[in-house]
């Protein structure tokens, strides 16, 4: 039988209360999964704009191997040196030069080597360099060094995520999809080997607007007008995916998306 690698991937961790949430809860996740490697996407932990020394810490601390960010990393000044300074929390790729941290990360697990790689679409987001062609030169570096690649794609349209699934199919691991919030039900492994799901969901309050709070993010669809962001505070859950491997191919075997606590008939019961 193959020998697996077994990867869990966290979906947004939306707000600092979010974060004290999976530190509380992660042991339950780790004991029934048992994964190798975890992987934590933190763009939102302090309170929705980016993410500081000392919570990148936390995760670390609780197992989390790569922390991958996104466009909001950007609008949190403590984050730009935390990028400069370690560079297993990522930004994607596809910024211009110049800019602070690192796109990928290799790095060693059970004596071969894993990338993490991130990159962030363009459809109704920054017009940043071509996520598609910086994800090809990208892989003419890993491919030399390993064929176990994991790909966090954090983008806003679907269509861009699904492109992005097909255009990787084959040349790494799994492409996961981050940014939106919203759990997708279209987990699935692509023709030539690579796991993919569009969106792995939010860790957060999902008694919310994708963690803001419900009376504000109104006020702004009804008035139309900027009212500032809070966090909601109820409901908390942890979304993501876990991903089982080949060893040695480096095509995935399996992909399952989860929430914990699960859902019941509606957002606001849970077991």
């Amino acid at each position: 039988m193959a020998e697996k690698l077994k990867v869990l991937f966290i979906g947004d961790i939306v707000g600092k209360e979010s974060l004290r949430f999976l530190i509380e809860k992660i042991g339950i996740i780790k004991a029934q999964y048992q994964p190798d490697i975890i992987v934590a996407n933190g763009e939102n932990v302090d309170d929705g704009k980016g993410i500081n020394e000392e919570q990148a810490n936390e995760l670390f601390s609780v197992g989390v191997n790569v922390i991958t960010t996104g466009n909001h990393i950007w609008d949190n000044w403590k984050s730009r040196p935390l990028l400069a300074k370690n560079d297993f929390v990522l930004r994607p790729l596809n910024y211009p030069p110049g800019n602070a941290g690192k796109g990928f990360k290799i790095f060693s697990i059970k004596g071969k080597e894993v990338a993490v790689l991130q990159l962030q679409g363009r459809t109704y987001m920054q017009s940043i360099d071509c996520p598609f062609r910086s994800a090809d030169n990208a892989l003419k570096m890993i491919s030399e060094r390993t064929n176990l690649i994991i790909v966090d794609f954090h983008a806003d349209a679907t269509a861009e995520k699904i492109a992005m699934g097909w255009h990787l199919d084959g040349r790494v691991s799994a492409v996961l999809g981050t940014h939106t919030h919203i759990q997708t039900a279209d987990a699935c492994l692509l023709e030539r080997g690579s796991a993919f799901i569009s969106d792995v969901g939010m860790t957060g309050p999902y008694n919310s607007v994708l963690g803001m709070r419900k009376d504000i993010a109104l006020k702004r669809f009804v008035l139309q007008t900027a009212h500032k962001y809070e966090m909601a505070q109820e409901d908390f859950k942890i979304s993501g995916a876990i991903v089982e491997i080949d060893f040695e191919t480096g095509q995935a075997l399996s992909i399952d998306s989860f929430t914990y606590p699960k859902f019941i008939k509606s957002v606001y019961e849970q077991i």
